[in-house]
């Protein structure tokens, strides 16, 4: 990370919950049932995320009030890396196909996968509770994987490793670049001093 030569600009990182939208507006259908991150923080204006992450993916979510940074993290030069928990016990043939690149689906097109970093966890990592309940293990096994990308098609890690036999069941951003999620409890709001350029 280097420093922001522009002092003018902010940057933040946050926890952003399950079902909130990455977006400070919402133009859907449904505007009064959805949460924004703005009842997150005070943010100031001309505040954006950089990329996204959809209502029901969780963790790291950088905000920026400069459009250049945004721009380049979103640019498919920076690795952003995913915890996933997927039902199922994930097999190793599984973990060797998303990482060689697997084909899903993209706006009606077949798409393969740039190939990426991936493993199984084997211990499940210590993430708060997530507002809406994942099912219990009576419903059958559940394991977690680190998926490391630097493309970011829309829903992609889902469909990754639904095009391998193991739906996501709840899905953790826990790094940008080298911007870590470490610790922070969901909702949480940090002003980062650093960004990546």
């Amino acid at each position: 990370m280097l420093q922001d030569k522009k002092e003018d600009h902010k940057h933040f990182m946050i926890y952003k919950p399950y079902g909130y939208l990455s977006q400070f507006v919402n133009n859907g259908q449904k505007k009064n049932s959805k949460r924004l991150l703005g009842e997150l923080f005070d943010f100031p204006d001309g505040t954006m995320a950089i990329g996204r992450l959809d209502e029901k993916s969780e963790g790291l979510l950088l905000l920026t009030t400069d459009g250049k940074t945004s721009n380049y993290i979103c640019s498919g030069n920076v690795e952003k890396e995913y915890y996933a928990q997927v039902d199922g016990n994930i097999t190793n043939e599984a973990i060797a196909i998303l990482s060689n690149g697997v084909e899903i689906g993209f706006e009606g097109t077949k798409y393969i996968t740039n190939p990426c970093k991936a493993f199984k966890i084997n211990e499940a990592p210590l993430f708060p509770e997530r507002s809406r309940k994942i099912r219990d293990e009576r419903h059958g096994p559940t394991s977690w994987v680190s998926i490391t990308l630097k493309e970011g098609k829309f829903r992609q890690v889902r469909k990754m490793t639904s095009a391998v036999g193991f739906p996501t069941l709840r899905l953790v951003r826990v790094r940008v670049g080298d911007i870590q999620l470490k610790n922070m409890q969901s909702g949480e709001v940090k002003e980062l001093q650093t960004v990546l350029q």
